[in-house]
């Protein structure tokens, strides 16, 4: 559904509980105003859900391109569940627009895949600064609740299924 038709910061279930969930956000420092604001959303669905503090990791990047790596450092050097990644690319007179959003797109989806961890992608990619504010705790909600509900969801999906598979040798902590 477009966002212009949906509030971001609606969902359609109640979220599963997070108190035991462990989670690292990696944040784009690029477009602060509107990243924060992610960040607020994402931290306060988290709560909301249970997730304690103590379970709550950020990290800063400079950019939106940089949260595939930034992702990539938590799979690898942290215990976390999931990673929420938080950015923001507003549309500009060149193509770089386009590469930066394919960029992080493409990357997150591999972290994923290789690391078998879920990453929330809270990426905006609009035409303008309004639109960003719009999704970013206004008219539209916040991106960075959606994210935060994304990866919590993901995670509970991750752990009833390896619960249901109790043979398996390896889990999302150990695939590397």
């Amino acid at each position: 559904m477009a966002t212009a038709h949906h509030n971001l910061s609606q969902f359609d279930s109640p979220l599963p509980s997070a108190a035991e969930m462990r989670f690292g956000i990696v944040v784009a420092e690029w477009n602060r105003e509107v990243t924060e604001a992610l960040l607020e959303g994402a931290v306060r669905t988290l709560h909301a859900a249970g997730c304690p503090d103590v379970n709550i990791q950020i990290k800063y990047v400079p950019g939106t391109f940089e949260l595939t790596l930034g992702a990539q450092f938590f799979a690898e050097y942290t215990e976390v569940d999931a990673v929420i990644a938080l950015g923001c690319v507003i549309q500009g007179e060149t193509r770089h627009f386009d590469f930066i959003c394919q960029g992080v797109t493409q990357g997150i989806t591999q972290v994923q895949l290789h690391w078998n961890m879920p990453i929330a992608f809270g990426v905006l990619t609009v035409e303008n600064q309004q639109q960003a504010l719009d999704r970013a705790g206004g008219r539209h909600g916040n991106k960075g609740d959606e994210a935060a509900a994304a990866a919590i969801q993901m995670v509970k999906m991750q752990l009833d299924m390896e619960a249901a598979a109790p043979n398996q040798e390896q889990d999302r902590r150990s695939v590397n």
